[in-house]
């Protein structure tokens, strides 16, 4: 199932930008619905690709939506259009994070989610910068507020990242240090990251430092898995853990025979 995309304005006066999403993918649960988990795709690629494998996955109790990012010049591509959560001059955690996008991106997430019934637990995972806008939804939900100081309106239960890095790490620390709530909610959020050791695209060192700085700010239930030999792409391996994560973490049921 799919339905065509909506627009998400950022920033505020006359400087503000609206964003136009691609095309979003819904895959229903096959059985009792106990999660929905918002899916984000890689830079260029779409939420179709990724519908098609999530559905394969032996996760009967999961609503799987997979938004598409809207298309905008990419500095990394020399200013080039493609599909993207957010503006990226180049792949690292160090690098100046577009602000405007990632709040635009994450806020679109939200809004997704924001209609799944009350007992429903929500997540949000991704691949390479799909897995760098989980990751900023995920500090957004810790803070209490994007970027722009708006509130952030979902409790998330479950954060996935495959093959990607977090935006906006330096001040990551000393933002939720200050918070009682934010000490509180990234001690208890579980996060999931998967890294290939052979990624040269979006370098082995950027996830692991990610943990590290994820971990070190608070983020205790955390756990960063690597893989030998793995580029950019995934395997069934790490597919593999990703399912049994979130069924453990969840609490997902699975198939019921009464």
């Amino acid at each position: 199932m799919s339905y065509s995309g909506s627009s998400m304005s950022s920033g505020s006066g006359s400087s503000r930008r609206t964003f136009e999403f691609g095309r979003t993918h819904v895959v229903r649960p096959k059985g009792k619905h106990q999660a929905t988990i918002v899916w984000l795709h890689g830079l260029g690629d779409n939420g179709s690709s990724w519908s098609q494998l999530l559905e394969t996955l032996p996760l009967p109790n999961i609503k799987w939506i997979c938004p598409t990012a809207p298309t905008r010049p990419v500095a990394l591509f020399g200013g080039f259009p493609c599909t993207a959560w957010f503006d990226a001059g180049e792949i690292s955690e160090e690098a100046p994070s577009d602000l405007e996008g990632l709040d635009a991106s994450a806020a679109h997430v939200a809004n997704l989610l924001s209609t799944e019934p009350p007992n429903i637990k929500l997540g949000i995972g991704g691949f390479s910068m799909g897995a760098a806008t989980a990751l900023y939804s995920a500090t957004c939900h810790v803070l209490g507020h994007y970027g722009n100081g708006n509130i952030y309106p979902i409790n998330l239960s479950a954060i996935v990242s495959l093959s990607g890095w977090l935006p906006c790490s330096r001040t990551l620390k000393n933002q939720i240090e200050r918070s009682r709530d934010g000490i509180r909610r990234a001690a208890s959020l579980p996060l999931f990251l998967c890294h290939g050791r052979g990624d040269d695209v979006v370098a082995y060192e950027h996830g692991e430092r990610s943990a590290v700085t994820l971990s070190s700010s608070g983020f205790q239930n955390l756990i960063f898995r690597s893989y030998n030999g793995l580029g950019h792409y995934t395997v069934p391996e790490e597919t593999d853990e990703v399912c049994r994560w979130l069924t453990a973490n969840l609490g997902l049921e699975g198939f019921r025979l009464n």
